[in-house]
């Protein structure tokens, strides 16, 4: 008799989506939903969605089509609210995390923010106040959908109290813990890879040379790039407007180990010397950086390697203070890290631009030193044929550059 022959394993099929999988149980439970309209809505379900624990976030215009929007206005809240709690426990199953307790929807970042109606009526007679005061500089996450949770408080002054009662999620990237409060302050996922590559900016270098060199960044956010530069083991002056990064920031950097500085209220008073005193890794300036070239001036023998200026969809208003706070450097070298929006086509065109900028500025200044873009990152696409970019601008003594 012949010996059997191995079947081939079968294999498993995949697991289902976790959210078309609470869609499906939730139709069970609901007799609002019958026959092929549940088709039509799993398939205008979302597919993916994105884990800040205990948060998961799902992506822009997630539920938002006219079926869903009819579906969901027309049933109890409590309804719809068991959908989301399926949603969440699912998505917890298939992550294997801890339980994931809020659901939102992540819209854009809006470019201006509305005025309330008294608002309106009291900048009529000034057109050039209004548009400042409409500009979201902060930007604030306002589009967010919170569909299950408590986000906290929907008003605060950006106080130590208000940032207790406040929400906070969570995530690492590239081993540096954040932490944000999405209520109030944006993430950018995307900057992963521009991260990364700070990082190993100076690969070549041996550990520990740069605990002498300082980085500055000028639009700090809650640390995406601040805490690159912190742990390649610099000391790190910053800026930033928004208080909610702000402190998002601080309990980042206390996350990761680093001893950090809030610079605010009766302390941005204090000289630079005695603000930098204190030996902490990271200082933050609560306020506007166009504050930060005269603050910079008033300190002399700073060995500044990076100045990051990573604002979009352009951070030319920052360029100027940039150059001074390198041109005066203790170092040989520095890198300018400047962040545009452009379109595909227009990249070589704008880096022959930012370099003959700087070129002049140098010739202006005839300290000696002189630049070039050594390199432009395309970082991610941020609609369609436009790349956000990092032109890196390498600075140097005139007679070291070729």
């Amino acid at each position: 008799m012949a010996p059997a022959k191995n079947k081939p394993k079968r294999k498993k099929p995949p697991p289902p989506n976790p959210i078309e999988a609470a869609i499906t149980a939730w139709f069970h439970s609901t007799p609002l939903v019958q026959g092929s309209q549940r088709d039509e809505l799993i398939a205008q379900a979302p597919k993916r969605w994105t884990v800040y624990e205990p948060m998961a976030l799902l992506p822009a215009g997630a539920f938002g089509t006219g079926a869903w929007k009819h579906l969901l206005s027309n049933m109890p809240s409590d309804q719809a609210d068991a959908l989301w709690v399926r949603m969440l426990a699912e998505i917890s199953k298939r992550t294997g995390g801890a339980p994931l307790t809020h659901l939102a929807v992540n819209e854009g970042i809006p470019a201006a923010l509305p005025h309330s109606p008294s608002e309106e009526r009291s900048r009529i007679g000034d057109s050039s106040e209004y548009d400042l005061a409409a500009e979201n500089i902060l930007r604030s996450p306002t589009g967010l959908r919170m569909l299950h949770g408590d986000f906290g408080p929907a008003s605060t002054g950006g106080t130590a109290a208000d940032f207790e009662r406040a929400f906070w999620v969570s995530t690492k990237q590239n081993g540096v813990y954040q932490t944000w409060a999405p209520r109030w302050t944006m993430f950018s996922r995307g900057n992963i890879k521009e991260k990364a590559r700070l990082l190993d900016f100076h690969r070549s270098r041996t550990a520990g040379s740069l605990e002498n060199c300082w980085a500055v960044d000028l639009y700090a956010g809650i640390g995406y790039f601040t805490f690159s530069y912190a742990k390649l083991g610099m000391r790190v002056l910053c800026w930033e407007l928004n208080p909610w990064s702000v402190e998002g920031l601080r309990r980042g950097a206390v996350g990761n180990g680093w001893s950090i500085r809030v610079v605010k209220g009766s302390d941005l008073a204090l000289s630079m010397g005695d603000l930098l005193g204190g030996g902490e890794r990271i200082i933050v300036f609560l306020e506007d950086n166009k504050n930060a070239a005269q603050r910079m001036g008033d300190l002399s023998g700073l060995n500044i390697l990076h100045v990051n200026c990573g604002m979009l969809p352009t951070s030319e208003a920052s360029w100027m203070d940039a150059w001074d706070m390198a041109a005066r450097s203790e170092s040989q070298e520095a890198w300018l890290h400047l962040h545009e929006n452009v379109g595909v086509v227009d990249i070589k065109k704008r880096r022959e631009e930012i370099e003959r900028y700087f070129l002049d500025l140098a010739h202006e200044d005839g300290n000696g030193r002189t630049a070039r873009v050594e390199h432009a990152e395309l970082v991610k696409t941020f609609a369609p044929g436009v790349w956000h970019v990092v032109f890196d601008l390498y600075i140097t003594r005139s007679s070291s550059i070729t």
